[in-house]
Order: structure tokens, then C-alpha cells, then sequence
């Protein structure tokens, strides 16, 4: 009874397979059909040790088949592994053959153990600043820093180096403290702290992560290589230039304006120096009228005093007279006169080049702007990045423009007044020169046509000229104590003019700093605009991997490759934890199980 029952589920059994059997022959014995392949991704998967040390390398391709049939691929596999189906994946060197049906298809291949990465990963520990190894690291308690150093691995197609972004993350637990992640990105992730870093394509780095840890465990880093496709938005580029361009020619307008500043502070100086210069020749001048009006002054008192006694003694006895004194009278007076009339012609001279001076002088401090420059201007100038030093001098050179202007403008009614006193005293002086003139003359041909019966028409003629001479006397005593006076306050207005010039000429040496200091600033900026537009350029150009053409990493053979992936991942640091070991319960067989069991 037992043996039918077994025959019988033998040849039920046979009647189930044999057509799948009779179908795989004739497959086999039947030319095998050409398929066509569109595209092909890898995704290429690496583990590591906890120290980076590469571990295990093995790719997934993702096969998009438009036809069905056999299609080949290359890589260089220690063996292969069909993730679609149970059909067999045959290899012969680097070609692998599959016969592979219409849409997707998966198949795994391992590489070699001394396969390499474009990366060369480099992952250290330390423990409380101590060098740890990772494996002496689970359940210690301190502050603990992971480093992680990647460089380009010279031995591999420097294209996944040049043009691939990585991504390195890895969690810490909450319970750690003072998480410092230097260039990261830390984010919280449920009961975790996720620090993300980015390495930018063709850049060495050296990450670094700090905590202080408790009873700690990792659970690795995990790395992703992707092409870069940053979007690269150059729409605000122009706004960008065009500031820099109105920076350039805001520049260049101060330069322009600082030379401008520094003619009219050279205009100022010379104006200031001829200023000095006529003032000087004036305070010598006026210092030697009064140094020389005591002399005038005796010699007028001298004159009146001989006047009075040839009045005397005319009114006297004519046997008394001293008519030797009374002929030498006119030639003391014309002295007298060209003496005066030499002092009024210094003092024209002297007017007319205090003139010449000082308009001069008037023209330069007009030249000098007088709208005034606010703090908030000065401070949004520092704000536009100009140097600094430049500024300075710009700065320092226009408070003291303003300050040489405001003291201009205080004594400008003085330097007003000069020039109508100039004329006045000369204009009196040569009056009085005339007078004495006319007396001299007078007095002299009186003395020629003298006669015994004239005596009385010229004592009466004399009387009346020491009368007036008195009075002529104390107006020239009057005048050079207004000399006097004119000499000592001119002594000190002279003192201001010379500190004036020395200004003047401090000014227009610091605004030739200022304008070279700005010639140069405008010579590096000139081309700022070209220049950042050319360095945005360089930026796109280092960063936009928009015209990248994937290539495969396992094989330059494969042509239709679409997308190369990396997915890095190191070994977990954990706590070690005693294991129970359990039975494992007895499994019933099944239908299949017992089917088989006929065959075994």
C-alpha cells in the first residue's frame, strides 16, 4: 500500500516539471536571441573598518533592457550574483552574460579583495586628547573627538576625485554632550544628533567631531559619493557686478576729487606762502616806520622848538635874531618831508603787494568746498570696503581743509581791514609830507626876498607857522602812536598768517598722500568688475559639473552607463553583550519538504 502511495507522488511530481524541464532544453539548444540595453546604473558599496580601512567592495547594476535576449556587461568581479531571477549569469574575465528579460534588471557583482576606492578614507579616535584605538573605545566614558581625513587615492581614474560631491554623516545619541562639529551641520534625528558634512569635488579634508561621551557606542559614519549638481544660480550675478561697477566708479570719482583737493590745496598754499612773504615784507616795514618814528618825532619837536625861537626873536630886538638858524629851517623841513613822502611810498608798496597776496589767498580758500561731509557719510564710506589708511588721510585732510577754512573766514575782516588802513596812513603821511613841502618852500623864498622892513610880516608869518606847527606836531605824534600800536598788533596777526601757511603746506603735503593712496586704489579697482565676474567664472566653472558624462567604475567598456553611485559605510563600535543560546525548535516539513524528500 505504501509503494503506490510513493509511485503515485513521484509521478505527480513528474508531471508538474517536466515541461519546465522540456522548456529549458529547448532554450538551451535554441540560438540565443541579441537583446538590447538602453542605460546601466552602479551603485557601488564599500564597508569599512572603523579606522577607514577599505573592507569589503561590491557593485549593484541596475540593467534597463529595451529587448529582451542576451546582453553583455564588463567589470572586474571575483564572482557575480542574479538579484532578478534564478537564471544563471555566466563570466568569462571581465564579460558577463546574461540573458536578460525586457525592463529592469539587478545583478551584483564582488570585487576583488584588493579593489580600491577614488577616496583613500582615513578615520582616527581619541579619547580625553589621547589616541584610542576604535575597537578599545566602546563603553568608555569621556571626551571623545573622531577625525576623518579624505584624500584623493592617486591609483584610481582621478574623474570620481574631480567631479564627485561626498556626503559624510553619522549619529551621536542625545545623551551626549557639548556635540561640536567644525564645518557640520548638526541636526536632530529622533532620540539622535545627525552631523552632516560636504566635501566639495577635487578638495582634501579634515573633518573633526567632539563629545563628550557616555558609556559610548557608534554606529560608523556613512559616506555618499554623488556627481555634483549644485544648482548654480547666476541670476543676481549682474546685480552683483553692477555694484562692484558703481563701487569702481565711486572710486574713481574720489580719486578724481582728491586730485582736484590737492590742486586746490596747492593753489591754497602758494596763496598762503605769497600771503606770508607780503606780510613779512609789511611787518618789517611798519617795524621800521616805528622804529623810526622816534626820530621823526624829535626831529619835528626839534623843528617846532627852532620855529619858536626865530618867533621869539623876531618879536624882539633884530640885533637878536639868529637868522643862521632861521635859513637852515626850510632845509630841515624838505628833509623832514622826504622822509615822509619815502615811508608813504614803502607804505603804497606795501599795500599793493598785501593785495596781490592776499587775493590770491581769498581765491584759494574759496577754492575749498564748503558743504560738510556728516558722520553717517564718513561711516557708510568706511562701510564701502575702500582701504582703510586712504580714508584715513581723506578724513584727517578734510577736517583740516574745514579747519583752515573756519579760521580764514573768522579773521577775514581783518585781512579786509589791512589794505583801506594801508592807504589812509600813506595817503596821511604823504599829506603831511606835502605840508611840510609848502612850509619849506614858503619859508625859503620869504628868505630870499627878506628885507629889514619885511622883518615884521615875517615874524608875523613865523608866529603863525610855530602856532600850526604845534598842531602838526602832536598829529604826527598821533600818527606814530598809531604806528606804534599798528606794529605791535600786526606783529601778531603776522604769527597767525606763518602758522596759516605751515598749515597750508601740512594740507597739501597730506592731500598728495591722499591722492597717490587713492590713484592707487583706483588703479587695483579699476578692473574690479572684470575681475569678479572673471573669478564668478572660475567658481562656476570649478563647482558646475552640469556637463559631466558618467563614466562605470568597474569597467571603461560599459558604454551606456547612466549614473555612478557610491554608498560608504564603516563597522559599527559596540559594546560586546552575553549571548544565551536557545534550542532551535524542530520545523515541521511542509508539502515540499516531503516531495523532495522523495528524490534524496
Amino acid at each position: 500500500m505504501m509503494r503506490k502511495k510513493q509511485v503515485s507522488i513521484a509521478a505527480l511530481a513528474l508531471m508538474i516539471f517536466l515541461p519546465s524541464i522540456l522548456s529549458y532544453a529547448a532554450v538551451s539548444e535554441a540560438e540565443k536571441i541579441e537583446g538590447k540595453l538602453t542605460s546601466k546604473d552602479e551603485v557601488v558599496y564599500a564597508t569599512l573598518k572603523a579606522d577607514g580601512e577599505l573592507d569589503n567592495v561590491y557593485v549593484v547594476n541596475t540593467l534597463d533592457v529595451a529587448k529582451a535576449g542576451e546582453i553583455l556587461d564588463y567589470g572586474v568581479y571575483s564572482s557575480v550574483k542574479n538579484l532578478t531571477d534564478l537564471s544563471e549569469i555566466s563570466q568569462e574575465g571581465q564579460t558577463i552574460g546574461i540573458d536578460a528579460p525586457e525592463g529592469k534588471f539587478y545583478y551584483q557583482g564582488n570585487l576583488n579583495d584588493d579593489s580600491e576606492l577614488p577616496w583613500d578614507i582615513d578615520i582616527s579616535y581619541r579619547l580625553n586628547g589621547e589616541p584610542v584605538d576604535p575597537l578599545d573605545l566602546a563603553g568608555k566614558t569621556g571626551h571623545v573627538e573622531i577625525g576623518i581625513q579624505t584624500v584623493a587615492n592617486e591609483n584610481i581614474d582621478a574623474v570620481f576625485y574631480e567631479n564627485y560631491l561626498l556626503q559624510v554623516s553619522l549619529m551621536l545619541p542625545n545623551k551626549y554632550s557639548n556635540i561640536e562639529a567644525n564645518g557640520g551641520m548638526i541636526a536632530n534625528a529622533g532620540k539622535n544628533k545627525q552631523i552632516t558634512f560636504t566635501v566639495m569635488p577635487a578638495q582634501d579634508e579634515r573633518l573633526s567631531v567632539e563629545a563628550d561621551a557616555e558609556d559610548f557606542e557608534f554606529n560608523g559614519i556613512e559616506i555618499a559619493a554623488v556627481p555634483s549638481t549644485l544648482p548654480i544660480d547666476t541670476s543676481e550675478m549682474g546685480n552683483m557686478t553692477d555694484d562692484m561697477s558703481a563701487l569702481s566708479n565711486a572710486i574713481k570719482e574720489l580719486k578724481n576729487g582728491a586730485a582736484d583737493l590737492k590742486k586746490g590745496a596747492a593753489q591754497l598754499n602758494d596763496g598762503a606762502a605769497s600771503l606770508r612773504e607780503g606780510s613779512q615784507n609789511y611787518k618789517d616795514g611798519i617795524n621800521q616806520v616805528n622804529g623810526s618814528s622816534t626820530q621823526v618825532v624829535n626831529a619835528s619837536r626839534s623843528i617846532g622848538e627852532a620855529l619858536e625861537r626865530i618867533s621869539g626873536s623876531l618879536s624882539g630886538n633884530s640885533a637878536d635874531m639868529d637868522l643862521m638858524s632861521l635859513s637852515e629851517l626850510p632845509n630841515a623841513l624838505t628833509q623832514l618831508a622826504n622822509g615822509l613822502t619815502e615811508t608813504a611810498d614803502g607804505l603804497s608798496a606795501l599795500r599793493e603787494n598785501y593785495t596781490a597776496a592776499y587775493r590770491v589767498l581769498d581765491g584759494a580758500m574759496n577754492e575749498i568746498p564748503a558743504q560738510q561731509i556728516t558722520e553717517e557719510e564718513i561711516s557708510e564710506l568706511y562701510k564701502s570696503g575702500a582701504d582703510s589708511n586712504v580714508l584715513d588721510k581723506l578724513v584727517e585732510s578734510y577736517s583740516a581743509a574745514q579747519k583752515v577754512k573756519g579760521t580764514y573766514s573768522n579773521v577775514k575782516k581783518a585781512f579786509d581791514a589791512v589794505e583801506p588802513s594801508l592807504t589812509q596812513i600813506s595817503d596821511s603821511v604823504r599829506g603831511m609830507s606835502g605840508t611840510l613841502t609848502s612850509i619849506a618852500n614858503e619859508l625859503s623864498e620869504s628868505m630870499k626876498e627878506m628885507d629889514v622892513s619885511a622883518l615884521g610880516e615875517l615874524q608875523k608869518g613865523l608866529t603863525s607857522l610855530s602856532s600850526n606847527y604845534s598842531q602838526f606836531h602832536s598829529g604826527l605824534v598821533s600818527y606814530t602812536e598809531g604806528v606804534g600800536q599798528l606794529s605791535s598788533s600786526y606783529n601778531k596777526l603776522h604769527s597767525g598768517i606763518t602758522e596759516l601757511s605751515g598749515g597750508t603746506s601740512e594740507l597739501e603735503k597730506g592731500l598728495g598722500e591722499l591722492q597717490n593712496g587713492t590713484d592707487k586704489l583706483h588703479e587695483e579697482t579699476k578692473d574690479l568688475p572684470a575681475q569678479m565676474q572673471k573669478k564668478i567664472n572660475e567658481m562656476v566653472q570649478e563647482y558646475d559639473k552640469s556637463d559631466f558624462k558618467p563614466v562605470s567604475f568597474v569597467s571603461s567598456k560599459n558604454e551606456t552607463v547612466s549614473s555612478v553611485q557610491f554608498v560608504i559605510k564603516t563597522e559599527s563600535i559596540e559594546k560586546e553583550e552575553q549571548v544565551t543560546k536557545k534550542e532551535k525548535p524542530v520545523k515541521e516539513k511542509g508539502f515540499w519538504d516531503l516531495l523532495l524528500d522523495l528524490f534524496r
